[in-house]
């Protein structure tokens, strides 16, 4: 043991106060910045013009129709469809770019009519090319007048625009034509020149130059050199720049482990064994094992619909003969697969949490058991009817109530604001009984103190950050909208859930006996240290482009790449999650025995998929200048599944089967193990082989396409109806076959096996 190791001694002394403090700094540098940011975007966003007036100065649209227009986006569930500003679904197109594109080529039209009194096809490549460049200067031309908050069109724009509402008629009749929409989604002629309205806005924010600079409000995002968007010059500096900050992080912490040996989840040259013995759980916990059948149930359900969603794409005339559009459109399926997804993640860590707080303590409040039964019936409603409402929200049954009850529209934050006030109600709820439960008086082992108190400043950021999802409404301006949903889907999903995990699985080890306390504290404060350095401040990397300006590229380029460093680390430990599970003691050479195989197999799968999909292809897409022709392509979807489940999804199922195995003895487990093997497996290989064989190739060829033909024709039905594309999609087939039959399906069986073991003894 080198001199560096922590000695061996009975007991842990206290770890030095700037583990904290370093932290607590950190973390309050990173807010400070990131909050500096967000109110720039109120003060930076796209202006929404009071009137748009043609060239004779007729009133064309109004800022209301705009904002009317983004409602009709977002109630008819658009985003689950296409996107803005790259930020959406995959199915249908870039809105955004799109029009853009349209009204370049209607530009195009006019000048070479007017100049040469030929069509653009027909002139030479050298008038063609001047074409091109007179059309770039014309729309790049910013003509919205800040005194009067009137934009100006010229007469080609203008055309374009009343062209561009039959446009988007006939784009929503025909479900083989948009992804699998509802046949006749929009029909109204005033919601869809409304419609028309907020694209034909997103599209000129998108290449008129902001007022003192020579690129858009979008940082000239979409890429379409045909109008004169391309790449910024911060995009390529700040990209080269975050590689040399990336490589000095990961060889600061790497020389930081090389150096303390003690630093990592596993203790060496420790007197450590179990002391949570398998199937002895308490009532209160015995009540939580069906959390995790509703964890199961929601998992399942949420890959049959990601299978649908993926089919839309191999095939959207058709699901095997059946118009499955009619009844459940991709629309609200793809909304239901993100949905889903979230619920079941964020049941599997809420319900863990509270097993594991029961374990701190030698007795069990009378209340326990009676509260986990209000909690499961709150979540219950909740989810149920979230999940309902946005079915009928986007059928539009709900009339003026779409937003409140049903489907508010927005990526990930779909279910209705009431749904989300009764999410943070429980939330909050939740805390107040794991507070209750492991106040530091009612420990029944002091020394846990300092673990137990991280891990409840880790729970209540839950609800506090989930908080912002409440701060916008449908008609707030889509780059404030965009800022606040990130702070839900980067810094609640992606990061303070992160961080809960952390200190959920540190405080596994340490009741498992797997770990010292100060192990696990050391770890818990590194990875707060490391995720706030990198983690706040780079939420900004999904704000490139969405009307922010280059102080926040600047900014979250250089932090984001060391979201990296943790995740390397993490993998540098993936194997002793393994290793603990056969180990002998290093102190009395005893062998421990830890009877969480399978647990500590799904922890080591976290590792991997973290390096995977959070760490490569996180940081590829992180960068500015590869953002800019991937965002919105597969290689999103690509990042997503890696990162959301094999991080997220599979320490939830770490989890689920840690309390199934503490809750079941050794009889009722050996039936159960079986499919949980399976599950691991299924999962495992399923989602390897959706990466492998159609999600990543299908990013690649897709991100070519951007840098060939221009974004718009990449994101186009052109695009992704044709035969490459649609065969890369159905090679995902075999592999979400396997992620569902050998993963999902046993482990409902396994869970549903494990809640069913607890009430035979009852019964007999």
């Amino acid at each position: 043991m080198s001199m560096a190791a922590q000695p061996l001694t009975a007991e842990d002394p206290a770890l030095s106060p700037w583990w904290l403090r370093t932290m607590l700094i950190v973390m309050v540098v990173g807010f400070a910045t990131l909050i500096a940011i967000t109110s720039l975007a109120y003060r930076n966003a796209p202006p929404i013009p009071v009137h748009v007036v043609d060239a004779e100065g007729a009133t064309l649209f109004s800022g209301e129709d705009i904002r009317d227009g983004q409602t009709i986006f977002l109630k008819y569930g658009l985003m689950a469809n296409g996107s803005i500003w790259g930020h959406g679904a995959y199915l249908g197109p870039d809105y955004s770019a799109d029009a853009l594109h349209r009204i370049g080529e209607d530009t195009a039209a006019a000048i070479a009519q007017q100049q040469y009194q030929q069509p653009l096809a027909t002139l030479t490549p050298a008038q063609q090319a001047a074409v091109h460049a007179q059309t770039a200067v014309d729309l790049k031309t910013n003509r919205y007048d800040d005194a009067s908050k009137t934009l100006h069109l010229t007469a080609p724009e203008t055309a374009a625009y009343r062209q561009q509402i039959g446009y988007w008629t006939g784009y929503f009749l025909e479900p083989a034509r948009n992804g699998g929409l509802k046949p006749g989604l929009i029909t109204d002629p005033t919601e869809l020149r409304q419609f028309t309205a907020f694209v034909t806005w997103a599209a000129w924010a998108s290449v008129a130059n902001r007022p003192g600079e020579t690129h858009s409000y979008t940082n000239n995002f979409p890429y379409d050199p045909s109008v004169g968007n391309t790449p910024i010059a911060d995009a390529l500096l700040w990209s080269a720049l975050s590689l040399i900050v990336l490589l000095a992080g990961v060889a600061a912490v790497l020389l930081a482990f090389g150096k303390f040996d003690y630093l990592g989840w596993i203790s060496r040259g420790q007197h450590i064994h179990p002391h949570l013995v398998p199937g002895l759980a308490s009532p209160g916990q015995r009540a939580l094992v069906k959390f995790f059948v509703v964890v199961a149930l929601l998992f399942l359900m949420q890959t049959l619909v990601g299978g649908a969603v993926a089919h839309y794409r191999a095939d959207p005339g058709s699901f095997y003969g059946f118009q499955l559009e009619r009844i459940f459109p991709s629309n609200l399926m793809r909304t239901w697969h993100l949905q889903t997804a979230i619920f079941w993640i964020a049941t599997a860590y809420v319900a863990a949490a509270l097993f594991l707080g029961r374990t701190l303590r030698s007795d069990e409040p009378r209340w326990f058991a009676g509260w986990v039964h209000l909690l499961f019936a709150a979540f219950a409603i909740v989810i149920a009817g979230s999940l309902l409402g946005e079915w009928l929200g986007i059928s539009q049954m709900l009339g003026q109530w779409w937003f409140w009850l049903g489907n508010q529209g927005w990526e990930f934050l779909e279910l209705g604001r009431i749904w989300q006030y009764l999410l943070v109600v429980g939330l909050l709820v939740w805390f107040a009984m794991l507070w209750t439960l492991v106040r530091p008086r009612m420990l029944s082992e002091p020394a846990a103190k300092p673990l137990v108190t991280m891990f409840l400043f880790a729970a209540v950021a839950i609800p506090v950050f989930y908080i912002p999802a409440l701060f916008y409404g449908a008609k707030t301006n889509y780059t404030v909208v965009d800022t606040w949903r990130f702070w839900i889907i980067h810094l609640w999903v992606e990061g303070f859930f992160e961080f809960f995990a952390t200190t959920v699985v540190a405080l596994t080890f340490y009741q498992l006996g797997l770990t010292r306390r100060n192990v696990a504290l050391r770890v818990i404060y590194l990875d707060g240290i490391l995720y706030f350095a990198g983690g706040l401040i780079g939420t900004g990397h999904h704000w490139y482009f969405t009307g922010h300006t280059n102080f926040n590229m600047a900014m979250s380029a250089i932090f984001s790449v060391l979201e990296v460093v943790p995740l390397t680390l993490l993998t540098l430990d993936a194997w002793d999650f393994v290793r603990t599970t056969r180990g002998d003691c290093d102190v009395c050479g005893k062998t421990i025995v830890i009877p969480h195989k399978w647990t500590f197999y799904f922890l080591m799968s976290v590792g991997f998929w973290n390096f995977v999909g959070a760490g490569m292809f996180g940081f590829l897409i992180n960068l500015p200048i590869v953002s800019y022709y991937e965002i919105g392509t597969q290689l999103t979807p690509n990042h997503g599944h890696a990162a959301m489940m094999g991080v997220f999804g599979m320490l939830a199922l770490a989890l689920m089967v840690f309390v199934l195995r503490q809750a079941s003895d050794d009889a009722r487990w050996s039936g159960m193990e079986k499919y949980v093997k399976v599950g691991f497996w299924g999962t495992n290989v399923g989602l390897a082989m959706m990466v492998t064989l159609s999600l990543f190739p299908s990013g690649v060829l897709q991100v070519w396409d951007v840098v060939q033909n221009g974004y718009w024709h990449a994101r186009s039905l052109d695009y992704i109806g044709s035969n490459r594309s649609r065969m890369i999609e159905w090679m995902r087939l075999p592999g979400d076959l396997v992620f569902i039959l050998g993963g999902a399906v046993p482990l409902a069986i396994a869970a549903f096996k494990g809640w069913m073991g607890l009430h035979r003894p009852a019964d007999n």
